[in-house]
C-alpha cells in the first residue's frame, strides 16, 4: 500500500497509467505545485488511485494558515488561467478557500484550509481508500469505476460496494480508522 509519504511527491504519477501521466506532466508544466508550496499541497481524489473517470478533476489540498496570503497567491498565480474562480465555503464547520481553473484538458481545484494537509477529509479519503483498493482487489476497483462512471460520486461509491450506511464521508472515515488512517 502507498503510505501517506507516497502520496506527499506527484513523482509517483510519473509511472502510472496514461491519466496519471498526463496529470504528472500538467502539474509540472505549471509549475502548480511550486507555487503552492509555501502550503503542504498533496494531490488527493481519484487521479493518484487510478479511479478517476471521464470529467474527473485534480484536487490538491492545501494548509492555508494564512488566509490573506494564501488568496493573494492563488490570484497571482492561476488567475490568468481559463474559467479561473474562486469561493470560500463552509465545510464541516471550518472556513475553506477553493479556487478552479483549467490547465490544459485539466479542470484543477485547490481546496485551502487551516488544517494540516495530511490532517485534512481528502487526504485521509485517499489513503483509506488505497488501502480498501489493495484489499479488495481488481474486481472491486471495476466495479467502483462502473459505479462512477454512472454517476457515482467516489465515497459514495466506496460505501456502496462496502456495505457502509449514513453519510458517505464520515463512513469511509470511521471504516479507515481499523487501518489505523
Amino acid at each position: 500500500m502507498m503510505k501517506t509519504e507516497d502520496f506527499a511527491d506527484i513523482l509517483y504519477l510519473k509511472s502510472g497509467n496514461a491519466d496519471q501521466v498526463a496529470a504528472y506532466e500538467t502539474l509540472s508544466r505549471y509549475q502548480i505545485f511550486e507555487l503552492l508550496s509555501a502550503f503542504d499541497p498533496l494531490l488527493a481524489g481519484t487521479v493518484p488511485i487510478g479511479l478517476n473517470v471521464e470529467g474527473s478533476d485534480l484536487d490538491i489540498l492545501c494548509y492555508a494558515q494564512e488566509e490573506e496570503f494564501f488568496i493573494a497567491v492563488l490570484n497571482s498565480s492561476f488567475s490568468q488561467f481559463r474559467g479561473f474562480h474562486m469561493r470560500q465555503p463552509n465545510i464541516n464547520g471550518k472556513r475553506c478557500i477553493v479556487a478552479g481553473f483549467y490547465a490544459d484538458d485539466w479542470a484543477i481545484e485547490i481546496f485551502g484550509q487551516d488544517v494540516p494537509s495530511r490532517s485534512q477529509y481528502g487526504f485521509r479519503h485517499l489513503l483509506i481508500e488505497a488501502k480498501i483498493l489493495e484489499e479488495q482487489g481488481t474486481s472491486f476497483r471495476q466495479e467502483l469505476i462502473k459505479l462512477r462512471r454512472s454517476g457515482y460520486k467516489t465515497e459514495p461509491a466506496f460505501c456502496s460496494l462496502l456495505g457502509l450506511k449514513g453519510d458517505p464521508y464520515s463512513a469511509l472515515l470511521e471504516y479507515g480508522c481499523r487501518f489505523g488512517i
